[in-house]
């Protein structure tokens, strides 16, 4: 009896997860397909925009950022300002030297950062710092990081579609270096994860309310940020570029596609590396709260970890039905996975990491909110924040 109660618990289970990756792949804005792209149009006036850079400790990439900013092939007013945010490196000299060797040194200001003022993220406050020193006739601002290069055609493109479609902010998940095993191993699924938890089509689909963008690249209206209450509104966000395209969206439509022509430069060479940047922050994406930290546990595991073991039950008990199913999920979460997989110029063999992979995700969470409850909060770039900063 209890033999047969088994059964057919096994089989239920593989029966849902199957029927929960059938719901994935045609009912979550088809996420997998990774084909929001941007593309470089025309429009009649080019607008004047100001590139805003937050820049902390950033000497090994700002000056081929700042490059990359001031070669932009655009044909409306282009300035530049980098926010040296109490560097304790050269940042600031090497941002300067950039422009100087592109004879474009009047198009570029550093500014020294001020001190973090309480209730402020980093980042938030640095960027703030960048609009308050913009012209107040600037009509869009260009928030990127220190550590990402821009080909010449990606700010045409990103103003073509703002002003063509009338888009409060266009923003773009630039490419991550993915050349190192860890790299190889967890940030096609980091991709895949966060385009999951953020359809980009749904994203861009101005009747839902979803709202998700990614702060290496957002190209946002000044007008709609100054009337939605501007940076102050959400000065202490941790998870800054989502947090301001909730507070956008709410003005009007935005748009969040992949980017083909903006490069990361960070490269993570270690675990260690990958785990600090999702453990600093994903329980803050959680809200602090234990009830979702479940459910996001729950999840992971009954899509990730669950059909692998009913894989291994349903052979070891002669039970097709079981080991079918679930094999069948195998497969189906792997063909999702394959576009981002390609995306990446990577062999079809690497969807075998999902699994794993988010397995690793899942501790990152639950570290995540054991330093929170430790009292450690997020730490990044030399700034610890209070736990309960972020809420």
């Amino acid at each position: 009896m209890a033999y047969r109660w088994q059964c057919l618990m096994s089989l239920a289970f593989a029966v849902a997860v199957f029927l929960a990756w059938i719901v994935l792949y045609l009912a979550r804005g088809a996420f997998w397909r990774a084909d929001q792209r941007l593309v470089v149009g025309e429009i009649a006036e080019w607008p004047a925009v100001t590139a805003v850079v937050p820049a902390r400790n950033e000497a090994a990439g700002i000056a081929a950022c700042v490059r990359g900013i001031l070669a932009q092939d655009y044909p409306g007013t282009l300035y530049l300002i980098v926010i040296d945010d109490q560097s304790v490196d050269d940042t600031a000299e090497l941002a300067q030297s950039a422009a100087a060797e592109l004879g474009a040194a009047s198009r570029l200001t550093v500014l020294r950062g001020k001190d973090l003022p309480a209730g402020w993220a980093g980042k938030v406050w640095a960027m703030q710092q960048g609009v308050e020193a913009a012209a107040g006739d600037t009509p869009y601002l260009w928030f990127t990081d220190g550590d990402i290069v821009h080909a010449p055609q990606v700010l045409r493109a990103l103003v073509a579609k703002a002003v063509a479609e009338k888009r409060v902010l266009v923003s773009l998940m630039v490419r991550l270096s993915c050349q190192t095993l860890w790299e190889r191993w967890l940030i096609p699924p980091f991709l895949f994860f966060f385009q999951k938890l953020y359809p980009f089509a749904w994203v861009n689909d101005s009747r839902r309310r979803l709202a998700g963008a990614a702060g290496g690249c957002m190209l946002v209206a000044r007008a709609a940020l100054e009337t939605s209450g501007g940076l102050p509104a959400m000065r202490g966000a941790l998870i800054d570029d989502c947090t301001l395209a909730a507070q956008l969206k709410a003005e009007g439509p935005i748009w969040l596609g992949l980017a083909d022509h903006s490069i990361s430069l960070r490269r993570y060479t270690h675990l260690q590396e990958i785990w600090r940047m999702v453990a600093r922050s994903a329980y803050v994406q959680l809200e602090f709260r234990p009830s979702r930290l479940l459910i996001a546990t729950l999840a992971m595991l009954f899509l990730y970890l669950l059909p692998w073991v009913l894989l291994v039950l349903g052979l070891m008990n002669g039970q097709p039905w079981v080991w079918g199913l679930s094999l069948a999920s195998l497969l189906l979460s792997w063909r999702i996975f394959w576009p981002t997989l390609h995306d990446y110029r990577l062999s079809p063999m690497w969807a075998l990491s999902l699994q794993p992979a988010a397995w690793l995700y899942t501790l990152m969470t639950l570290d995540s909110a054991r330093r929170h409850y430790g009292g450690r909060g997020g730490a990044w770039k030399g700034r610890v924040y209070p736990a309960e900063r972020g809420r």
